[in-house]
């Protein structure tokens, strides 16, 4: 008998989850409380970058998955706007020079080759750039994809191969009996299941704090302004330092309103011309209003790495929920002590570049089969071993 798995969240991670299980025979049903791609997926950039990637087990998770990205589109019969033009960080400063050439060291000895080119050098790999810029690095095999693209056609692909996909049924409780999940309350509706993936982003914790588990994932805001439609412009995944150096930080302290907010450049063009500016990285809760001070810092930023973009229009801004955890890393695998659930979520600003793989992961961990991958890192009792020490 096919084993019954239900899935709970309609974005990146979730769609790949049902469309990789769905792939390993399992009797998928998804279950979306909104629409697909309609929270996070719906608000992020394009990038699949490893050089943003900290060495260790989530830059060889990142590889794993910028692998399966070059056959995904084949794949799932799908465009995806999947493109490989390489990446930059971009360091203006003599700290972040600093900053950059330490995380390149590591990242060269984990396998990146990334480069280390001048000034002169970038401003030839990409045309615009100020002329105060002290150098950045360079790898050709970053890449980018459409988020919204992608979550659509996993969940096409899923539903061809026998998934049932089920939008605006938000799940209200989770079934235990006798300390394994049984299935979920959905819309009135009870549903029963071998297996449950949660795959809610933000809102995972919501989902298990009423059985006892508590799940450190907190949301991260990130705004995005969005211009004009432009020529091309932007050659490649483009960042600042100074959001890497943010990125990485686990904790602001005494910082200045736009410092505690990690604001930084992260530049991309869509496949219609407008650019994708960020970004920031502040922790308002599920607030998603976006802020005039926030927003006017990382246009500042946007035109300080590129002065052409002073007369450049802003349609609008946006902003998204990045599922953040403590350590920088998802939360990928088994529940312990509930048999039968299983957790994917937490990636942060990685979902985009880790969905192929944690969807495939969960696959090959929900089915019994070996997931290739040691787990332990991405697992939820890191943090309990954490609290005991």
């Amino acid at each position: 008998m096919r084993q019954k798995v239900i899935v709970i969240g309609g974005g990146l991670i979730g769609t790949s989850a049902a469309y990789y299980l769905s792939k390993a025979g399992a009797q998928v049903t998804l279950l979306e409380a909104h629409d697909i791609a309609a929270g996070t997926s719906g608000a992020c950039d394009r990038a699949i970058m490893m050089q943003s990637k900290a060495p260790g087990p989530l830059l060889q998770l990142a590889l794993e998955s910028a692998r399966m990205y070059q056959d995904l589109e084949e794949e799932l019969e799908a465009d995806l706007e999947y493109r490989k033009g390489g990446g930059m960080i971009v360091f203006e400063t003599p700290e972040e020079r600093e900053a950059i050439h330490s995380l390149v060291l590591r990242q060269r000895e984990a396998g990146l080759d990334v480069q280390l080119i001048s000034a002169e050098e970038a401003r030839e790999r990409q045309p615009g750039l100020s002329s105060h810029i002290l150098g950045s690095t360079w790898w050709e095999h970053d890449a980018e994809v459409n988020p919204l693209n992608v979550s659509f056609a996993l969940a096409r692909g899923a539903k061809r191969l026998g998934a049932s996909i089920r939008l605006q049924a938000k799940v209200t409780r989770l079934l235990v009996e006798k300390e394994r999940i049984t299935g979920v309350e959905v819309s009135g509706e009870t549903l029963y299941a071998d297996a449950v993936v949660v795959a809610l982003g933000v809102w995972t914790p919501h989902l298990l704090s009423p059985l006892g588990l508590e799940v450190p994932i907190i949301p991260r805001r990130g705004q995005i302004l969005v211009s004009e439609r432009l020529p091309p412009f932007v050659e490649c995944n483009m960042l600042g330092a100074a959001y890497i150096t943010s990125k990485m930080a686990k904790k602001e302290n005494g910082a200045g309103a736009t410092e505690s907010a990690g604001v930084g450049l992260s530049l991309g063009q869509t496949n219609s011309g407008t650019l994708l500016i960020g970004g920031s990285r502040e922790f308002k809760g599920y607030d998603l209003e976006t802020n005039v001070e926030i927003t006017r810092a990382i246009g500042q930023a946007a035109v300080r790495l590129f002065p052409a973009l002073a007369n450049v229009r802003i349609l609008r801004t946006f902003a998204g929920l990045r599922p953040f955890t403590p350590d920088g890393k998802p939360i990928i695998g088994k529940v312990p002590d509930l048999a039968g659930l299983f957790v994917a979520a937490g990636h942060e600003g990685d979902g985009v570049a880790l969905s192929p793989v944690t969807g495939k992961l969960i696959a090959n961990v929900v089915t019994g089969m070996n997931p290739g991958f040691d787990l332990s890192p991405f697992s939820l009792a890191r943090f309990r071993e954490t609290a005991t020490v």
